[in-house]
């Protein structure tokens, strides 16, 4: 089975910068599903503030039950993060491993 690499890329207001990446450390000890193989969180470079979630799943059955897996704190922490995004910045991008 092909795996899937899902992305998720957006920019953070400046002035939530800091409780962004402290919300994000804590997502990423939280985060986890059956065939979720990784997940990271990136920073682009050359573009402040603007950051993108690389997660890495080993077949796209895992991918598409990724969303039932998530935990009520996953579920609150994501919604606190959406706050400190910029509106109208999410990318969305799944690729299929070919």
């Amino acid at each position: 089975m092909a795996k899937v690499l899902f992305t998720v890329q957006y920019e953070v207001l400046p002035n939530k910068r800091e409780e962004f990446l402290s919300s994000m450390s804590e997502l990423k000890t939280l985060i986890s599903a059956e065939g979720l193989e990784s997940y990271s969180l990136y920073e682009v470079k050359g573009k402040a503030n603007t950051y993108a979630e690389v997660y890495v799943f080993a077949t796209n059955d895992a991918y598409e039950a990724f969303d039932d897996a998530a935990n009520e704190r996953v579920n609150i922490l994501i919604s606190k993060i959406e706050n400190f995004k910029a509106h109208n910045t999410t990318k969305y991008s799944t690729l299929l491993e070919a």
